[in-house]
């Protein structure tokens, strides 16, 4: 019995301490559970009422408890129950337990890597873990900074939040007006935090207000991996199962986000549908969208995806790569960016070419930058990916589907032909993945134009047969209108990215590889001689072979130049190019001297 009795008497501290250790920062308590020197007894009544019992006595007294209820009837204050969400103390201390079950196993994992980031003004903490009955690492994300009690009650004040603010469809739907929005949110929020968290520092409270801010306006916990810079892909498989997240390092991993239920996912696809002008249901199930910053969103609803709403997110890269980067990693070299820069500088047209995720668009984003800054640039596409440097001339331009009654499509051809209106000097067609876009960019090119544009296909030869072949069907006569064949490769093992092959097509549409790719040496060779874009090349730009090497050999020390400099920006990049088209002399005088140009 003595036993028993101590059983029961260590249940009940374990609880208290469960509901006192309800706001912790980095090990540390926000709110001190004993009352401070210089109150007063009736402050401190108050005090435990506001803030669930914050301090060391075992339990209120009957009078207590009748004041505080009353008081909570006046101020609308949180109750303890209402801080455990309604959950018994049998409840509380079963999850307690599971989270110490989940801790001992963490304990048995292997940690695979650790890092942190910066969510807006949120600290997060990332642990790659590999458990020893586990085939893919699982990718754990936390909020040190919150604990499971402090989200039961910021619940509380986010459905309190969503009371007090009122929104009209038209500001929810209108990205420019996210601010507003926010600000409005901002506002309120202040005041709940105030008024349930009045001893917190202001450090403290900004954090909360992001917090929630995230929670209200934007995906939770997905927004908060959004900023992680390694992942690539965020995927919600279905709410049976944690979400999937690519990484940069490690490839697929678990992680420890789960969806609460398939009503959550479907609201996530629904919200973003309405920030584009889009929407999403049963009749129309499928979404395939890009955000503001440039990520792409596919969305499907069930049962056409039978397991379970799904949404598949495509971050881009908040800060794009550069052709500084591409050399860096050994994506490409100096010898073969020279080359495709000398073709596109003289308006040959290419199409870039390779499996999913293997770079196809980060490649075209590179590329542009070797653009001259006084062309005008139209970028035609269903859904919207290219990004370009800022200082370029360019005009993106994006399909639209038909409404429910079936008007107001616009399609590629249709964009195309308003284009030519818009006196284009390149024109860039995205994905090509059915006959229009095909016909569309063949139509492009031989209305006079140079176009790039980017292909699945694996290999060169892959892309001609590709193209020539259904349900693409493009006449094998005019694919000598595409002067040079990049393929963009990815190593599936290491995650990493590499220029396959550069082609040329010849006369009679077959496909001379120029330079492939070694996997033994990881460098790209050459393995033949051009056949006719060198032909080309002196057509257009009246150069002997002898000053077409010596171009290349500029240019090749022009490149070189910026890696070693380390000038790896857009707007740094975008600088050298445009000193490159307007004042040549200048820029080969500081890469001869090996000095940026603000070192004048």
């Amino acid at each position: 019995m003595t036993e028993k009795k101590e059983s029961e008497k260590s249940k009940k501290n374990r609880l208290y301490d469960l509901s006192k250790k309800f706001l912790t920062r980095k090990k540390k308590q926000v709110l001190a559970p004993e009352k401070k020197a210089e109150k007063t007894a009736k402050h401190a009544k108050e005090n435990k009422t506001a803030h669930g019992y914050v301090k060391s006595d075992p339990a209120p007294d009957e009078e207590d408890k009748e004041q505080s209820e009353t008081k909570s009837e006046e101020t609308d204050e949180l109750l303890p129950h209402e801080i455990l969400n309604g959950k018994s103390p049998e409840e509380l201390e079963a999850e307690a337990k599971a989270e110490a079950d989940a801790i001992a196993k963490e304990q048995k994992g292997e940690v695979v890597s650790a890092y942190e980031f910066m969510s807006k003004n949120i600290p997060i903490q990332v642990r790659v873990v590999k458990f020893e009955r586990e085939f893919v690492p699982t990718y754990e994300v936390s909020i040190s900074q919150i604990s499971k009690t402090t989200e039961l009650i910021l619940e509380k004040i986010r459905q309190q939040l969503i009371r007090h603010v009122n929104l009209g469809i038209i500001e929810i739907t209108d990205f420019r007006k996210a601010d507003v929005i926010e600000d409005k949110f901002k506002k309120t929020i202040v005041v709940l935090i105030n008024k349930y968290f009045p001893d917190l520092e202001n450090e403290t409270k900004d954090f909360l207000v992001t917090y929630l801010i995230q929670k209200s306006l934007g995906l939770g916990n997905i927004e908060i991996i959004m900023n992680d810079d390694f992942i690539e892909e965020i995927v919600i498989n279905s709410s049976t199962e944690p979400l999937w997240v690519y990484h940069k390092k490690h490839g697929w991993l678990k992680t420890n986000i789960e969806i609460s239920d398939e009503e959550q996912t479907r609201h996530y696809a629904a919200m973003i549908a309405r920030k584009v002008g889009r929407q999403i249901s049963v009749l129309d199930p499928l979404l395939d969208a890009h955000l503001g910053v440039g990520d792409r969103v596919n969305a499907t609803l069930s049962p056409i995806s039978t397991k379970g709403n799904t949404i598949t997110f495509r971050k881009f890269s908040r800060e794009p790569f550069t052709i500084t980067h591409f050399l860096q990693y050994k994506t490409i070299t100096s010898e073969a960016a020279a080359l495709i820069w000398l073709a596109m500088q003289y308006e040959l047209s290419a199409i870039i070419a390779g499996g999913t995720a293997s770079g196809k668009t980060s490649t075209l984003n590179v590329l542009a930058t070797f653009f001259p800054p006084n062309q005008r640039i139209i970028s035609i596409e269903d859904t919207r990916e290219v990004r370009l440097p800022k200082f370029l001339h360019w005009v993106p331009l994006s399909t639209r589907l038909a409404n429910a009654e079936g008007k107001g499509e616009i399609s590629m051809g249709d964009l195309l032909v308003n284009s030519l209106r818009m006196r284009p000097d390149r024109i860039l067609v995205g994905e090509v993945r059915r006959k229009r876009e095909a016909e569309t960019l063949f139509e492009s090119i031989h209305t006079g134009h140079s176009c790039y544009a980017t292909f699945h296909a694996n290999t060169a030869e892959e892309t001609v047969r590709r193209l020539i072949n259904p349900p693409i069907e493009v006449p094998i006569t005019m694919l000598p209108a595409i002067s040079m064949i990049i393929i963009q490769f990815r190593n599936r093992r290491t995650g990493n990215r590499r220029t396959f092959q550069i082609a040329e097509i010849l006369p009679d549409s077959s496909v001379n590889v120029i330079l492939q790719y070694n996997p033994k040496k990881d460098i790209l060779e050459q393995v033949s001689k051009s056949k006719s874009l060198m032909d080309t090349l002196k057509l257009f730009t009246g150069f002997g072979e002898s000053e077409i090497h010596k171009d290349l050999a500029e240019k090749e020390k022009i490149l070189n130049y910026l890696v070693k400099n380390k000038i790896d920006s857009l707007d740094g990049v975008g600088r050298v190019m445009a000193e490159y088209y307007t004042k040549r002399e200048n820029l080969m005088s500081h890469v001869n001297r090996n000095k940026k140009l603000e070192d004048n």
